[in-house]
């Protein structure tokens, strides 16, 4: 596949970093070309942990400042993949998002390129609008929805999203993974939430307890912005009123379960 959603786990099998390789190379008989996205703010450490584990292959890692990243985010009619262009000059790389279908396109291109020239039609948002359709369909993304160290893998809904691979043989932090998976239990798992009105900045502290009305524990909020956000939530309580205190007042919240996730996922 052109693009692959894929993660570094720590030795306890909890998330590091999340990214999306590319293969920039046409055919096995070109030298290998992958272009790695990531979290910007890790950009430094996730080098390092790269060649960490390079250990003598002739293989070089240097960042991109001449490319720009765009989200190409389906309408309220999504069009099919065929209906955009498949190359431009100013188009590196233009691809489905390999995580979840409702993510739509991931469009590389060098910097300065004009965007309604790659994809007519096309109105250009800002970050925000991007982040809202994130939250809005549960998708997390860089070490605020994921922390390192703290995150895991199929809590965060990796195997839904193509980011797990059940057959791939022996990785950093796979035998926890395995295990769970197999077992089949999964009591939390991050889903979205929104709240009546746009919360006030500077918003909601990471890890802030999420009760029920009676006042059990729910699970912790994550991040978000505006009136939407994602949350490690028990199962059991999702379809539940949940609520949290901020700034001395209760706050109401609800949580959904995404209409992409597997259907027997959803129980």
């Amino acid at each position: 596949p052109p693009a692959l959603y894929a993660h570094a786990l720590n030795v306890q099998g909890r998330c590091l970093y999340d990214v999306i390789l590319y293969r920039l190379h046409g055919s096995t008989a070109e030298e290998p070309h992958i272009l790695l996205e990531c979290d910007s703010s890790v950009l430094d450490s996730i080098q390092k942990h790269l060649k960490l584990y390079k250990i003598r292959r002739k293989v070089t890692i240097t960042p991109c400042p001449d490319l720009s990243l765009w989200a190409v985010i389906p309408g309220e009619q999504p069009r099919d993949t065929s209906s955009l262009p498949k190359s431009a000059d100013q188009a590196v790389l233009l691809t489905p998002d390999p995580r979840a279908e409702v993510m739509g396109w991931r469009l590389i291109a060098k910097k300065g390129a004009n965007l309604s020239e790659i994809i007519p039609g096309s109105q250009v948002g800002d970050v925000q609008d991007y982040h809202r359709h994130r939250y809005k369909q549960g998708i997390p993304e860089g070490v605020k929805d994921l922390p390192p160290g703290v995150a895991l893998p199929l809590e965060s809904n990796l195997a839904f999203m193509n980011g797990i691979s059940f057959t791939k043989g022996c990785y950093i932090g796979q035998e926890l993974t395995a295990r769970t998976h197999h077992m089949g239990v999964i009591r939390k798992r991050l889903l979205p939430v929104r709240f009546p009105a746009p919360l006030p900045s500077p918003g909601i502290a990471e890890g802030a307890e999420i009760l029920t009305e009676s006042g059990k524990p729910a699970g912790k909020f994550r991040a978000g912005g505006g009136e939407l956000g994602i949350a490690l939530l028990r199962l059991a309580h999702v379809n539940e009123p949940l609520c949290m205190t901020l700034g001395g007042d209760r706050v109401k919240l609800s949580a959904t379960t995404p209409e992409w996730w597997p259907k027997a996922a959803a129980k």
